[in-house]
């Protein structure tokens, strides 16, 4: 993967709009999930890639670094050959002179590779810096977006626990109000006081039965005075006065 690629993805999925996805999502919750999986494998293979290219980087500082030492170390070293060939020349000796000063144009040399090494290295890694800020920028952004994620999924999950939980409640209501239990109360109430009208139209009835004896009583009895005062006349007595 390229540090091109590994950008462009970091940098994509770090800009998703994750809010309109939602709403044109079937079932968000399923959608965050997916989406949780996706991050999460792509980010574990953006920080492989940028830890390699933050080692290649080290790498090449490294390097660099070593370039300018190199560099210096044979400046140093020229300086030496050249002032040793003076001290030569200075004892008529053009031969060792020579010599040494041969040995500062090797130094030389090597001290202008070194310095050309560094040279070159220095804006690759002065780019790659600016890359591996880039990518670690986008890293961090990913791994906000999803926490982000996760905080939606949660929210979802938990109002949709509610909303069950609530559906629950409003069946259990509903439930409730068809099987009303005051309904059944109401019927029994209303056969108990059928119950208590039938048994008060029997003691009514009974009264009326029984009065109706007391009268039959009555209407025997006047019966039988009409009777025996007959009777009494018939016999050539006198008719029974009433006590004043």
């Amino acid at each position: 993967m390229t540090k091109q690629s590994i950008l462009g993805r970091i940098t994509q999925m770090a800009k998703a709009n994750i809010h309109a996805m939602l709403d044109a999502a079937e079932d968000p919750q399923k959608m965050l999930d997916q989406m949780i999986r996706d991050y999460t494998d792509n980010i574990a293979d953006a920080e492989s890639a940028i830890a390699q290219t933050i080692g290649n980087l080290r790498l090449a500082e490294d390097d660099y670094r070593e370039d300018l030492e190199d560099a210096q170390t044979w400046g140093q070293k020229a300086l030496a050959a050249s002032n040793r060939a003076e001290e030569l020349r200075a004892q008529d000796d053009t031969a060792g002179a020579e010599k040494f000063d041969k040995l500062a144009r090797v130094a030389i040399e090597k001290q202008m590779d070194a310095e050309s090494s560094a040279n070159t290295a220095a804006p690759a890694i002065a780019s790659q810096n600016e890359v591996v800020d880039k990518l670690k920028e986008g890293l961090e952004a990913m791994k906000q977006k999803r926490q982000e994620l996760v905080s939606r999924r949660d929210e979802l999950v938990a109002r949709a626990k509610a909303v069950q939980a609530q559906g629950q409640v409003q069946d259990a209501v509903q439930s409730i109000n068809i099987l009303d239990p005051t309904s059944e109360l109401s019927r029994f109430e209303d056969k108990i006081r059928r119950e208590e009208a039938r048994v008060r139209g029997q003691e009514e009835l009974a009264a009326s039965t029984l009065d109706a004896q007391f009268e039959e009583l009555e209407d025997l009895g006047q019966q039988t005075e009409i009777e025996a005062r007959l009777a009494a006349l018939k016999a050539g007595q006198q008719p029974k006065q009433l006590d004043s």
